[in-house]
């Protein structure tokens, strides 16, 4: 079994934009409203956009965490992720020793995560 991740938007060409960089990711194809996504690296799941007349109107009940070693920078990492045109939700938040995070929104609003540990 495999595991894609499907994302509602507005604007492809800016989301492609966006999470291309963010994840390192290269388009595999695209038809119609979709555009198919998958690691440069070849390891992990597939990303599928979603063209959609709506706007995004509520908090996200699933979402996607970007996950890295404890000693990596978070805070760097979603410096970088703003220069693409991502926004900080959230400060670095620590519940547990070791880890932490920060709540991002991509440049549509959907909530994601930059995490440590």
């Amino acid at each position: 079994m495999e595991i894609t991740l499907n994302l509602d938007c507005n604007d492809l060409d800016r989301m492609e934009a966006f999470w291309s960089a963010a994840l390192h990711y290269r388009r595999k194809g695209a038809i119609g409203p979709y555009r198919s996504f998958e690691p440069v690296t070849g390891d992990g799941p597939r990303l599928i956009l979603q063209q959609v007349p709506e706007n995004k109107q509520v908090k996200n009940r699933l979402h996607i965490d970007l996950d890295h070693a404890a000693t990596f920078d978070i805070e760097a990492e979603a410096d970088r992720l703003v220069t693409l045109g991502a926004r900080k939700v959230s400060g670095v938040v620590e519940e547990f020793p070791g880890s932490g995070w920060i709540v991002m929104a991509d440049p549509e609003g959907n909530e994601f995560c930059v995490c440590r540990g």
